[in-house]
């Protein structure tokens, strides 16, 4: 598993999810990491986002599809709208989690001119425990099931994504982390 990168400001972390359309997965990962990072008691201190590389549907509601798999699940995806990336993201965010690698070579070539950029962008499943480095698979084109893989997915990695902002944060403040050293 891969660490995050540094925080930018101390006991606080930005984390932002890309897809292409950011109508399917981006704003599923966006609601479950949101929802954990609530869970966790961190909600006052890591802001969740999500945005697409794409126009399409700027200020758009998320695909019905997604939404049902969720809402079904549980969590609330009523609030999403639509954005998309541009070089701002790179500024505003500790992580750039991009959903596939055409995500993340979108992602690098709109923040190509944003110093450091390059070393805050990454795949989303880097943190998977299952399958560190895959591709989140886009649902779009495809039926339910489609959308329950991913769900499933996007559970399993962000559960590794809060535990790795819990050690950043501890990190970040001076605390001493669970392997006994600190980062100061």
């Amino acid at each position: 598993m891969t660490g995050l990168p540094p925080a930018r400001a101390p006991g606080r972390y930005a984390v932002a999810l890309v897809c292409l359309g950011n109508i399917c997965r981006s704003p599923m990962a966006d609601v479950v990491l949101s929802d954990r990072v609530a869970a966790a008691g961190l909600a006052d201190r890591v802001t969740v986002e999500s945005c697409g590389t794409g126009d399409w549907h700027l200020g758009g509601r998320m695909d019905h599809r997604a939404a049902a798999t969720l809402t079904t699940a549980g969590y609330d995806a009523s609030r999403h709208r639509a954005q998309q990336l541009d070089g701002s993201w790179a500024e505003r965010f500790d992580v750039l989690l991009a959903m596939d690698e055409s995500n993340l070579a979108g992602i690098r070539s709109v923040t190509a001119g944003v110093e450091g950029a390059g070393e805050r962008a990454m795949l989303f499943r880097a943190f998977d425990p299952v399958d560190p480095g895959g591709e989140v698979p886009d649902p779009y084109y495809g039926g339910d099931s489609g959308f329950e893989e991913v769900l499933t997915m996007v559970e399993r990695t962000t559960d590794a994504i809060v535990a790795a902002l819990v050690v950043e944060l501890a990190l970040e403040l001076g605390s001493t982390d669970a392997r006994g050293s600190d980062r100061a």
